[in-house]
């Protein structure tokens, strides 16, 4: 890595993903996590972000404590190449810090170039960020699997960049005080090796990581067929099922339907945890859950420390008695 004169770089920068007029729910997460730090490092918070209809854009930012907001208006979809030449271009202008990045499909594909142009540290996938003493970022995130967290700092080199999982930060209110400097600038044709022809957007169902119920399954179900129980109830509360780490381990459940450090990071209204124990690794995937409900059978399971609604007792018992409770309630036979 190349050391840099750090007092040349101050302030962070927060990369908007958009797509067509749309801000992605990670970005106003970023900018959260932006104002948070800059309470500790006194930096300026600077937005940039790249598409269509980048007048949405700007009104989906008024009022966030933002001091400048760089916007490219851009024909094309997102491309690595051209992307990352604007991006560098405008961190060359602005010296900012720190540089945050979603833990997107665009976000994993742009960080990286950018951090080697630079030739400055990358941390991929955080699920925490803080200032330290010495005014770095500490960037942490899971490692060895997701059984431990790991602390780590960008000492010498600028700017810091970090790609965080959406999800994971929470989002600040807005003040129609806030007054941002926008620079919008229109983004020139040119010609390119790679030219992307069309792009076809495919129907997908809304996983976990979007539901606002979900319901966990832990090591505390049998076998695999009783899963079936579960994916009921979560159909009768119109929710989604997912599960713990030994589940996917097992070969139960599949890696995207995971909650934890090594999984995927939710934040519904409602969890039910079913047999789940409540181990350091999947709590991290669910803390700002709004509404827990806790079924184990052990009293003393972790899980009940953080759980709005404990139920000690046997989920083969108490779930197909909810189930049988939700079909009464609603008519079924």
């Amino acid at each position: 890595m190349k050391e840099a004169n750090k007092r040349e770089w101050s302030g962070i920068l927060v990369y908007l993903e958009c797509y067509k007029g749309k801000l992605h729910a990670v970005s106003e997460e970023l900018i959260g996590e932006a104002v948070r730090l800059s309470q500790v490092s006194e930096d300026l918070i600077y937005v940039a972000g790249i598409g269509q209809h980048m007048e949405r854009i700007q009104e989906a930012l008024d009022g966030y404590p933002v001091a400048k907001a760089y916007l490219y208006e851009s024909e094309d979809e997102y491309e690595s190449p051209l992307y990352t030449k604007i991006m560098a271009e405008c961190i060359e202008e602005l010296k900012p810090a720190i540089v945050l990045v979603g833990g997107t499909y665009e976000g994993r594909s742009l960080a990286p170039g950018l951090a080697v142009r630079f030739q400055t540290g990358l941390t991929a996938d955080c699920t925490g960020l803080a200032i330290n003493e010495e005014g770095n970022l500490v960037q942490s995130r899971p490692a060895f699997g997701g059984n431990i967290m790991a602390d780590i700092v960008t000492q010498f080199s600028r700017p810091q960049f970090a790609t965080v999982r959406p999800g994971v930060m929470q989002k600040v209110a807005k003040n129609e005080q806030n007054v941002t400097e926008y620079v919008n600038k229109k983004v020139k044709k040119e010609s390119k090796e790679i030219e992307i022809i069309s792009l076809k957007a495919e129907k997908s169902e809304k996983g976990i990581t979007e539901a606002k119920i979900v319901i966990v399954a832990g090591r505390g179900v049998k076998k695999k067929e009783d899963l079936e129980m579960l994916k009921e109830l979560a159909g009768l509360v119109g929710g989604k099922l997912a599960s713990s780490r030994a589940l996917v381990e097992k070969g139960w459940m599949l890696p995207k339907e995971q909650i934890g450090l090594s999984g995927n990071t939710v934040s519904p209204d409602y969890m039910i945890t079913c047999g789940v124990s409540g181990t350091v690794q999947f709590m991290a995937g669910m803390k700002n859950t709004k509404n827990i409900i806790a079924i184990n059978e052990d009293p003393k399971a972790r899980i009940f420390e953080i759980a709005h609604y404990p139920m000690v007792g046997d989920l083969y018992e108490i779930v197909p008695e909810l189930i049988r409770i939700i079909k009464e309630r609603r008519g079924d036979r």
